[in-house]
């Protein structure tokens, strides 16, 4: 399906062209005009890096690195080409690459973009204003690693990769930027090709069902069980445990410093502690609540919000509880 102008004198197709008959360069051209337009491929993104590349043995550069809301790194790969030339396995490598990296090592590197760019500001207030967080939140930074590839086209081979990837678990969006001229003007078609906007929802849903199953899986053959306060538990009784013990030597906690405390990343899909409202809400159409939802079970944090705990722990999990309720000094026993 090609574009067309529509006006009193009928329809025009607009012609598809490319950038390199054009003149559009891919660092000079098609990067500087997306750093400072970048809600156009990847909405809610903060650029902190352009051209990064402080690797340790490597002289591979992320043509754009940002940050989004939910404070994970973008790593951002822009081709003019029509077939992608291979992407999807750089941004890889560089997100593994930057898979470690610190919330006050991401303040130094955005400091450096925004002196290179002569830009006056302080980055730790940019991104804090950003995030809308009122102190730094170490725990709840980098947690993951989404990757964003823009190109004139993509061959099938790596688009054939990226669903791969995606079905793995793994944050890819696959943007096409398509270049028509019309009237001696150079327009820029912009369309999120993978995954399709209308499945995104459902894919989040498969990913969650995935993870899950394997928590599920991993459960059934583990039959370890914990100690802990005179009680033997298994592995979400004692994750539940774990939380009442802390909210009972920390009463006045708010619900935002218990999920601090324990941040969604250390169960991975639906997250260590939920409010029973988005519970309610988000499980309303099934008969598992995916949380100790009795109301013996339901906790109350120190502004008088009621929440629970999840129940989906696995060995590809527990060891995250396990660690932490250590750094708590709880006392407890693995058998």
């Amino acid at each position: 399906m090609g574009i067309y102008n529509i006006s009193y004198e009928g329809i025009q197709e607009v012609q598809r062209t490319s950038f390199h008959s054009n003149g559009i360069l891919e660092r000079n051209h098609l990067q500087a005009y997306l750093r400072d337009k970048i809600e156009i491929i990847s909405p809610n993104t903060l650029v902190i890096a352009e051209e990064f590349s402080e690797w340790d043995e490597s002289r591979r550069r992320i043509d754009l690195l940002g940050i989004d809301k939910d404070a994970n790194l973008v790593v951002i790969e822009l081709k003019r080409t029509d077939s992608g030339d291979h992407m999807e396995l750089q941004a890889l490598r560089y997100a593994s690459m930057i898979s470690t990296m610190s919330f006050e090592k991401c303040i130094t590197i955005f400091q450096d973009y925004l002196n290179t760019r002569g830009i006056e500001k302080d980055a730790k207030d940019e991104l804090m204003m950003f995030l809308e967080w009122e102190t730094p939140v170490e725990n709840e930074f980098a947690s993951d690693v989404r990757i964003v590839l823009a190109s004139a086209d993509f061959s099938k081979e790596l688009t054939t990769s990226v669903m791969w990837l995606i079905s793995k678990g793994i944050d890819i969006t696959c943007i096409k930027l398509a270049p028509y001229t019309f009237k001696n003007e150079l327009l820029l078609d912009i369309n999120q090709i993978i995954p399709l906007p209308e499945a995104e929802s459902y894919l989040v849903k498969i990913k969650e069902k995935t993870t899950e199953r394997q928590i599920a899986i991993q459960s059934s053959r583990d039959k370890t069980k914990y100690v802990f306060k005179g009680m033997i538990l298994g592995k979400g009784r004692f994750v539940f445990e774990v939380v009442k013990e802390y909210l009972a030597l920390n009463p006045t906690s708010t619900f935002q410093e218990l999920c601090r405390k324990f941040p969604s990343n250390l169960q991975g899909s639906t997250g260590v502690i939920n409010k029973l409202d988005f519970i309610n809400s988000k499980y309303s159409n099934s008969d598992k609540k995916r949380h100790f939802v009795n109301e013996t079970d339901i906790l109350t944090s120190g502004d008088e919000i009621r929440f629970a705990v999840s129940t989906e722990w696995g060995i590809g999990n527990i060891n995250n509880m396990v660690e932490l309720a250590r750094n708590e000094k709880f006392e407890f026993e693995i058998k």
